[in-house]
């Protein structure tokens, strides 16, 4: 935690923190339990104390937009082939020393969040690109969770669905109270031990799990799995069994898993990239264990980016990349083969968005 100035923009009381004897508010939003002083800032670096209470520092303020692929969150199963508009703000609630978009989450620089974005202008904007949804990207979303709600709802108003990308670590309030306002999600699972979390992330293992499990039991929002394969961290055969099994056993075999590639980035610059075999390997396990949707990502591999039907073995949904090459699902999102359905969020037609990547001003807009 540090003291510092806040910065210019919309500051935002938040709802999840208590005052404790001496003064200080204990914020509740994750399991850090920041205690903060008037002008100290909590672990995330957004959340801050102000006259007694916890405060949202960067709302309104985003570190910038672009039209994306919905496949590059990865979702493979929500929405297929459709453009989906991406921002994030500044700061992180977890460490994670292989973070590979530390520029955005590790940021202590407020100034890089040029644009200034109101809900309903997000919305907005994303109607008039064309997108099906909004995503809550690039840097935790749990962490600006009053600004990503209030996006929600603008969205919700107009027909546009959301999707937050998030490593889920956040209290069971707040937990409840964030994806009541998300259509869907990919969950960052980082690892499959304590010791991974405590070393290389600061956080906990459970607390991510108690997130998934919520998700599964307690919600209707379409959830995908991502674990970033790390040489010699996180990718032991008997560490990728243990993961597999726990998802087709307490989240079912539906819950797609993607399985992608590390490159040497932020404070992990000593590890080799991810080996493809280890990523086929990893595939393998998962599908052994009885998750039926297992994907690799990072790389190119045309068969571990595909969705197959796990009834009679057929192609389903073909992707290059981001490009959906094939898609074989009829109208209700069964096999047009055998009939078997295949678990997701599917329209009668897949979009034709293809791989681009596209930065947009949402000032050119209004």
């Amino acid at each position: 935690m540090s003291r510092t100035e806040y910065p210019a923009g919309p500051v935002v009381r938040t709802q999840y923190w208590r005052t404790l004897p001496d003064g200080r508010a204990q914020c509740e939003l994750c399991p850090h339990h920041c205690k903060l002083k008037d002008g100290q800032r909590g672990a995330c670096f957004v959340r801050a104390g102000r006259a007694g209470e916890i405060v949202l520092t960067t709302y309104g303020r985003s570190s910038g937009f672009a039209v994306d692929p919905i496949e590059k969150k990865p979702l493979n199963h929500f929405l297929p082939g459709t453009p989906i508009l991406s921002f994030g703000t500044a700061g992180c609630n977890l460490t994670c020393m292989f973070c590979q978009n530390w520029n955005i989450s590790k940021s202590r620089e407020v100034e890089m969040l040029a644009e200034e974005a109101s809900p309903e202008l997000i919305a907005s904007a994303a109607q008039r690109l064309g997108c099906r949804s909004v995503a809550f990207t690039y840097n935790d979303p749990v962490i600006f969770l009053e600004y990503a709600a209030d996006v929600a709802r603008a969205c919700h108003e107009v027909g546009i669905k959301t999707v937050a990308v998030t490593a889920g670590y956040i209290c069971g309030q707040a937990r409840e109270d964030f994806f009541e306002h998300m259509d869907a999600a990919n969950v960052d699972l980082k690892a499959f031990t304590e010791r991974f979390y405590q070393k290389l992330c600061g956080g906990d293992l459970k607390t991510v799990l108690d997130t998934l499990v919520y998700l599964k039991r307690k919600t209707r929002v379409w959830f995908e799995i991502t674990t970033l394969l790390i040489p010699g961290e996180n990718d032991s055969e008997n560490e990728l069994k243990d993961l597999s099994r726990w998802v087709a056993v307490e989240l079912g075999p539906d819950v797609p898993l993607h399985f992608t590639a590390f490159h040497p980035d932020w404070k992990l610059t000593d590890k080799p990239p991810t080996p493809s075999g280890t990523l086929l390997r990893a595939r393998e396990i998962a599908k052994e264990a009885g998750v039926r949707y297992v994907y690799t990502g990072n790389v190119h591999d045309e068969e571990g980016g595909s969705t197959y039907c796990h009834g009679c073995g057929k192609r389903l949904i073909g992707r290059d990349w981001y490009r959906l090459s094939e898609w074989n699902l009829d109208a209700k999102g069964r096999c047009r083969f055998c009939e078997t359905p295949c678990a997701g969020v599917f329209e009668a037609k897949p979009g034709d968005w293809g791989a681009q990547c596209v930065p947009v001003r949402l000032n050119g807009l209004r």
